[in-house]
């Protein structure tokens, strides 16, 4: 792949994030439509994309601080990605400006010689502009200045190092299969392939630098998964037990589904509301050599999916803003905005209703999300029992991120 189409299908990617589409989204196309890219040729868009949106804030205001007006969306873009370019990747410099003025030119020809002067200036003034920008808290911690006052708000011990999490690359981690071992024994297989990892846990396993599931040993066959540690703690906290009728509601891509049934011989149902999220799913199991019942369906529509056989335990991965786990998806940061929360508890409170209907007297419900946002974790959670008289909160757990993990919440809530 040339300097030149990188630099363009970044560009694309940046456009398309600003527009307000995810960039997972959008990869996803460009490897369809450019089948030709080798696994090396995309993991260096990958990481152009995503180093565009990680440090989003001061690329950003760079050009504020050099552009009196700003230009056309596309040439914009392509400054952007010009920019990530010279400050955080080894590229040759006389290359990347002049590729990024040849594509400004062609984009919008009136602007080719901005874009060359704008590069030029920063080439020659990179510390001072910079240093300049880092005054700016939203350059500073790529954040937008809502999210920032947000986390002041309710981690005031912690808000700092959220923020400088969320900058970072997050860890490859991987799930030992515990019917084929443990982390002390994978650690060996790892050693032996000469991969270096240390262990986070008895069945947790993170790798020094990030592979490809191809070069995993015993991916395929089932001997691991990739998962967050964070979500790791999942299944755990849920403690299913064989024989036990359980629901993983939200259940697409599989993880948790796949550690449930790693941990114990339950009657597992997982549902999704998207069919093509759940067919991950079934890939997963089948991988790991686990069965599930799968219904593709809407959680709180019970009518269409519900078989009116309480459930022993469920599962309640409701969705949410993903605030938590901005640092693996940078382009969160500057999708998301300050209503989002609010609106998101909204539907998580329903589909807790209709799922606690499915719980038999007894029973157990995890309430599990990937947010920061007290509206989606903890006020969701008091609400809860304020409506359900037979709720009984028995732990709850928050999870900040850091070196080793996403952010998380969980709370386990008991049926009397």
């Amino acid at each position: 792949m040339s300097m030149a189409q990188a630099q363009r299908l970044a560009a694309h990617t940046v456009a398309a994030v600003a527009a307000g589409r995810n960039l997972s989204d959008v990869l996803a196309e460009l490897w369809q439509q450019y089948p030709q890219l080798s696994p090396a040729e995309k993991g260096a868009l990958q990481d152009m994309a995503y180093g565009c949106q990680r440090q989003r804030g001061l690329l950003q205001q760079l050009l504020r601080q050099m552009l009196k007006t700003p230009p056309p969306a596309a040439v914009h873009s392509i400054l952007m990605v010009a920019l990530y370019q010279l400050r955080f990747t080894r590229n040759a410099s006389h290359a990347v400006v002049n590729e990024a003025v040849r594509q400004a030119g062609k984009t919008a020809p009136a602007y080719k010689n901005l874009a060359n002067a704008v590069l030029r200036r920063f080439l020659r003034e990179q510390d001072h502009l910079v240093q300049a920008a880092l005054q700016h808290e939203e350059a500073k911690y790529n954040l937008p200045a809502w999210w920032l006052a947000d986390l002041r708000r309710h981690y005031p011990q912690h808000w700092h190092n959220i923020a400088a999490a969320f900058q970072q690359h997050p860890p490859l981690t991987l799930r030992v299969n515990r019917r084929h071992g443990n982390a002390e024994s994978y650690l060996a297989t790892l050693q032996a392939a000469g991969i270096a990892a240390d262990a986070l846990g008895d069945y947790a396993v993170r790798l020094a630098q990030p592979l490809p599931v191809s070069a995993i040993p015993g991916f395929a066959e089932g001997w691991v998964s990739v998962q967050d540690w964070g979500a790791q703690q999942a299944a755990p906290l849920l403690n299913p037990q064989a024989g036990e009728r359980i629901l993983d509601a939200c259940a697409a891509p599989g993880g948790k589904s796949g550690h449930l049934l790693e941990l114990a011989d339950c009657n597992l149902t997982a549902i999704d509301v998207d069919a093509q999220r759940l067919s991950r799913v079934s890939d997963n199991l089948q991988r790991l050599n686990l069965h599930a019942t799968l219904h593709v369906a809407d959680a709180q529509q019970t009518n269409t999916w519900y078989d009116g056989k309480p459930f022993d335990a469920i599962l309640a991965d409701v969705p949410c803003t993903a605030s938590g786990v901005a640092r693996r998806h940078p382009d969160i940061k500057w999708l998301r905005q300050p209503q989002d929360a609010a609106k998101m508890a909204q539907q998580q409170a329903g589909m807790l209703d209709a799922l606690w209907q499915t719980l038999k007297p007894g029973g157990r419900l995890l309430l599990a999300t990937c947010s920061l946002f007290p509206a989606e974790n903890q006020q969701q959670h008091d609400a809860f029992l304020n409506r359900h008289a037979d709720a009984r909160p028995r732990q709850v757990h928050v999870l900040l991120p850091n070196g080793k993990q996403d952010g998380f919440y969980y709370a386990l809530i008991d049926k009397a």
